[in-house]
């Protein structure tokens, strides 16, 4: 076998490789968009506004370290 050849099949291996990890990198990144859209429709359909949404997600940190402040009073650390 010629050199060429043997590379020709291992470029074929690795860009069948690369196409392969991309399709499933897209197949994810579709489902997450999928479900953040329902997750958004049904929180509509129970009545909050996607400002409401916004408004909780950006007090998210505090609320986090309101709640490590308290495990920690809690246990006394």
């Amino acid at each position: 076998m010629s050199t060429n050849l043997i590379f020709l099949i291992a470029q074929l291996i690795v860009v069948w490789l690369i196409f392969k990890a991309l399709l499933n990198v897209l197949n994810t990144v579709i489902g997450a968009a999928i479900a953040i859209f329902v997750i958004g429709i049904i929180l509509v359909f129970f009545g909050f506004s996607p400002e409401t949404l916004i408004q909780k997600i950006s007090n998210l940190p505090q609320m986090l370290q309101q709640l490590v402040t308290d495990v920690r009073k809690f246990f006394g650390w």
